[in-house]
């Protein structure tokens, strides 16, 4: 069963694992609640590994060899040993367990960098460190989803990389952005301060690492699973013609601002700017509603008992919609399941002062765009 598919059913209140998927919230071997990025438990001590294929946080215990690492957690682990990523003793922490052994030293998420920032700048390793947080957190994702994360070193002309770089002063500047499966981030994002200003200057409701990296990682997937294939007609008839002067479109997008009524039909006001951009900022919300609601499941959160319903979606505004191999009531409960669970955490963090966790309105447009996103991420990882 697929990753959406567990996601729903666990939704419609069926419990299918005695462990959660994606490592959100787990226990450890003693009991204590331990979280994705642990890499120890804070009760007894254990050592603390992930396993990106399993979704599992372990405990694990130092076998004679100290470079193996004996699972101890109960589930489909016990008793096998690992090696630990490279970069647990570096600024990155990673506590991720190195399953593959073309990619050792380093894990399948480390092993995709190409390039990490000058750590002889002392704040850049703080930087990195926040930077690979968010990275491992999307890669953990894109796993579980089933989605092709093969390294560039590995796949030259079609696995994925990650150049983390830090602008040098009077020298170039770096832009975040995705060319040829290579995904370039200014470690700056990671500072709060900064990002902030960027975020107000810009006009942006919403700025973060981990947005970042999932929009980045839509150029990817665009390249990977729409360019050339059978779904680029739908792309076009969505989105729109991808072959549209992209850097004037940025141009004009900066320079003018979207259009008036973009909300109605863009989920985002950058959507507006290009089809590309379109895709990589639908496909991050896809992303973001899907790890969301399952971290939300992962804490025994029960949406059928929320006093909020909103009103629901329905299978006819998908009416015209080209279907891949997906459940269209399965998306659409998904969905509505987002709209009321975004529509909580909202109130809640008004509540607190702060600003909306999501700040967006779902559309009929956006609705088709994000079904178009799902059934391309089910077609590629349960093929007919």
């Amino acid at each position: 069963m697929s990753y959406f598919d567990q996601l729903v059913s666990r939704g419609e209140g069926h419990q299918l694992f005695d462990y959660h998927p994606n490592g959100h919230v787990q226990r450890c071997q003693c009991g204590q609640a331990i979280f994705f990025d642990n890499t120890h438990c804070l009760r007894c001590g254990a050592e603390l590994g992930y396993h990106a294929e399993q979704g599992m946080l372990c405990a694990l215990k130092s076998e004679k060899d100290s470079s193996v690492w004996r699972v101890t957690s109960a589930g489909p682990l016990k008793d096998k040993t690992f090696s630990r990523c490279q970069n647990l003793a570096s600024a990155a922490q990673c506590n991720w367990l190195v399953t593959h052994g073309e990619t050792a030293p380093f894990c399948s998420a480390c092993a995709l960098n190409l390039v990490v920032p000058d750590l002889s700048a002392p704040e850049n390793a703080e930087y990195w460190h926040r930077t690979e947080e968010a990275k491992r957190r999307l890669i953990a994702q894109l796993v579980m989803l089933g989605l092709p994360t093969v390294s560039k070193t590995l796949d030259p002309e079609q696995g994925l990389g990650f150049k983390l770089l830090r602008q040098i002063q009077g020298g170039p500047a770096v832009m975040t952005g995705h060319m040829d499966g290579v995904i370039t981030l200014d470690v700056i994002e990671a500072d709060p301060a900064h990002r902030e200003r960027v975020r107000q200057n810009m006009h942006e409701p919403y700025r973060t690492l981990l947005g970042h990296f999932r929009h980045e990682s839509g150029h990817y997937y665009w390249d990977r699973l729409v360019q050339g294939s059978p779904w680029l007609d739908t792309f076009r008839e969505l989105f729109g013609d991808e072959r549209q002067d992209y850097k004037q479109s940025l141009q004009k997008h900066y320079s003018e601002g979207p259009p008036a009524d973009w909300n109605n039909t863009f989920i985002s006001s950058y959507a507006a700017s290009h089809p590309w951009e379109d895709w990589a900022e639908t496909w991050a919300h896809y992303l973001h509603m899907t790890d969301t609601l399952n971290v939300a499941l992962d804490f025994g959160i029960k949406l059928d008992t929320l006093e909020l319903k909103p009103d629901q979606f329905k299978t006819s505004q998908l009416d015209g919609c080209a279907r891949g191999n997906d459940d269209q009531v399965a998306f659409l409960s998904f969905i509505n399941r987002w709209v009321q669970l975004s529509s909580v955490l909202n109130v809640l963090a008004r509540s607190m002062g702060q600003s909306d966790i999501y700040p967006f309105v779902l559309t009929v447009p956006s609705l088709r765009k994000l079904y178009m996103v799902h059934s391309v991420v089910a077609d590629y990882t349960n093929p007919l």
